[in-house]
């Protein structure tokens, strides 16, 4: 299992045959090849329900009812191989910073594992952890680090192995949506996807800063008031100002964040955007794994 995997060296493995992305909406699928398409078929409400602290899959047999009706069993043939992207707020992903990074996987794991010990609220040793070093500059390294209990993981994955995939890939939504986004300038992505906010900063395309919110009214004023601390820090800790907020899974609301925010902060404000359409909130993640392919754009046309 690998719960963060580095997108880009996707481009020169093999794919699997289907992605999935899971929501407490729902999940969506897609199917990868000459015949790439897209679907998406909705939980019941309370089947699934994002938490970094308990089970998060509280009705297993209608969660497995929704995955067969997506990918039916192929019976005895050999396993197939699957993506499987993860909602945000069951995991923790943080940026950490170490003077020196040793060369030796055992060691950095210890390493990593030891940092994130005091910072999760759970024991750090029975939980899946996976890291991706940064490109260094100079002496520092930045590692983005994914943690979450093995138990929550392993929960999703049961559906899936039960019909026969193989997750061999599982990562979670906003790092799969960074596809999406680039450019060398410091940008700020704020992702809606239910009831949680991620705020992601990045900095000539380095990952820089995340952070995960659990929304209580889900509006623009409550939205605001969590992403305006960004901007500080920033100021405070890049030594320059955000050029761009980027978001994504707005839906309706976008254009009313839009306004606000580009009055009040005084930055380019747009929506995250893939080759043909805006990513929603149950599917940026998808989509941010499929562009990672090189999926072209009449089999995105396809696909949407």
């Amino acid at each position: 299992m690998r719960l963060f995997h580095s997108l880009k060296a996707l481009l020169t493995e093999p794919p699997p045959a289907m992605a999935f992305e899971i929501s407490e909406a729902g999940i969506a699928l897609a199917r990868i090849g000459q015949a790439a398409e897209f679907d998406f078929e909705p939980l019941k409400a309370g089947t699934v329900s994002i938490s970094p602290l308990r089970d998060n899959v509280l009705a297993p047999d209608d969660l497995a009812l929704t995955v067969r009706k997506l990918a039916p069993s192929n019976g005895n043939r050999k396993r197939r191989d699957a993506a499987l992207i993860l909602p945000d707020y069951c995991t923790r992903v943080t940026v950490l910073d170490f003077d020196d990074f040793p060369s030796d996987p055992k060691e950095r794991l210890s390493l990593v594992r030891f940092r994130l010990k005091k910072t999760v609220p759970f024991d750090i040793e029975s939980a899946a952890v996976s890291y991706w070093p940064q490109t260094v500059e100079g002496k520092k390294h930045d590692v983005v680090a994914v943690v979450a209990p093995i138990e929550i993981v392993a929960r999703y994955e049961a559906p899936f192995r039960a019909v026969g995939l193989n997750p061999g890939l599982v990562t979670v939504s906003s790092l799969a949506a960074l596809n999406l986004v680039s450019g060398p300038s410091v940008t700020v992505v704020a992702k809606l996807s239910g009831r949680v906010l991620t705020v992601l900063v990045l900095e000539k395309e380095r990952l820089r800063l995340v952070r995960c919110l659990e929304l209580t009214d889900q509006t623009v004023a409550e939205v605001a008031a969590d992403l305006y601390p960004t901007f500080v820090f920033i100021e405070d800790n890049l030594g320059s100002r955000a050029e761009r907020l980027l978001l994504c899974g707005f839906g309706p609301r976008t254009e009313e964040a839009r306004a606000q925010f580009t009055r009040e902060l005084d930055v380019e404000v747009e929506p995250v955007r893939s080759l043909l359409s805006t990513p929603g909130e149950n599917d940026a993640g998808l989509i941010g794994y499929v562009q990672s392919l090189g999926v072209s754009r009449k089999e995105m046309a396809a696909l949407q």
